[in-house]
């Protein structure tokens, strides 16, 4: 399989592009060609919410080995893993006990930082976004990995605050939706250069091994998911449709293969609609082993809504699967996939996969 690797397809005619032979060549470019900052980038203060997780703490490691100078804080309630991680990064870190809760502790260590980055999820059924407020009223740039549709349409409303604090404030940017998005652009601009026709419809297919190596956090995300109509857009109108319904097979390509995707509810359907003016757009994910699919299904039937809205419920059932989710994750590896298929009303239509073999990295 291809670790990195993004395909087009126009029409019948499929061209490949390839934006990196394998991962051992980008680790090889990063350590013979590492990026120059300017002296002030190189000694900022990096906050990581949620920094003792999968994903906060592979953020920082990427950030550590990408940049040695900047101080990286791991900000979470467990100190003990706090300090595991810092002993992994070295000398360049500490570890801060943030409950992102407490308003006034949370202004309190973002004041001495240059950005904060947001891994502290699940972002499903938040009713607020109070780091994103405390990082407006400390003037610290904010970055999120947020996959919530509620969540992300509340940080969009910060934008004039932002603004006028003077400060960056990105939202959604992680794996998907981010580099999602990135590849729905990209298909579209490509369309609107190529084609004479209009946008008809635009589709998201994610895939992941397991949780992808990702831990209870995904896990949770994934049942709070299931309490959550889908909204999906239909020739310009918004509709809603059931969650984990609506099965298809998709090929993902080289080292990935055929595998089943459902409809679930994803941020990226209602930004490619609104800003990308895609009328049609829907969005679906599956995973591995084939029987998680079906627990998937199951769940929905037989859980209500309600109780899948319910953060401290679900975070029960997390704890009660978490033992069968980590030993299965561990034969099945952690292997991620997306594509973006795009159709125009003539026909030409463009097809983008992004593939790894591994979720962290």
């Amino acid at each position: 399989m291809a670790s990195l690797g993004m395909y087009w397809n126009t029409g019948f005619k499929k061209r490949a592009v390839k934006m990196a032979s394998s991962a051992k060549e980008i680790n090889n470019e990063k350590q013979n060609n590492r990026v120059e900052l300017p002296e002030k980038v190189k000694k900022s203060r990096v906050l990581i919410l949620g920094g003792t997780g999968r994903v906060g703490g592979s953020t920082a490691i990427a950030l550590s080995k990408f940049c040695p100078d900047l101080h990286i804080i791991i900000a979470g309630r467990n100190r003990e893993k706090g300090n595991a991680m810092v002993s992994k990064l070295g000398k360049n870190s500490e570890f801060a006990e943030v409950n992102i809760d407490d308003r006034e502790a949370l202004e309190a260590n973002l004041t001495d930082v240059d950005i904060v980055v947001h891994t502290a999820g699940p972002f499903q059924q938040s009713e607020n976004c109070k780091v994103l407020e405390a990082a407006i009223g400390t003037k610290t740039a904010y970055l999120d990995v947020c996959d919530d549709t509620s969540y992300a349409t509340r940080a969009k409303s910060y934008m004039n605050k932002a603004l006028e604090a003077n400060i960056p404030a990105i939202t959604t940017g992680g794996i998907y939706p981010g580099v999602s998005n990135v590849m729905a652009a990209e298909l579209v601009r490509t369309a609107k250069l190529e084609s004479n026709g209009e946008l008809e419809r635009l589709r998201f297919y994610y895939y992941t091994a397991g949780t992808g190596g990702a831990g209870p956090t995904i896990l949770a995300t994934s049942f709070l998911l299931l309490g959550e109509d889908v909204v999906a857009y239909n020739k310009g109108e918004e509709i809603k449709l059931k969650p984990y319904s609506g099965m298809l097979t998709i090929d993902f390509g080289i080292g990935i293969g055929k595998k089943d995707v459902f409809l679930l509810n994803l941020p990226e359907v209602k930004s490619v609609h609104e800003v990308l003016g895609v009328p049609t757009v829907s969005a679906r994910f599956g995973t591995d082993p084939f029987f998680w699919n079906w627990g998937m299904i199951a769940m929905r039937n037989l859980l209500p809504p309600e109780f899948l809205r319910d953060r401290s419920k679900v975070q029960q059932l997390v704890q009660l699967f978490d033992p069968v989710v980590r030993a299965v994750d561990g034969t099945t590896g952690e292997a991620v996939s997306m594509r973006v298929d795009l159709e125009c009303s003539d026909g030409h239509n463009r097809i983008g996969i992004f593939s790894h073999k591994r979720l962290s990295r």
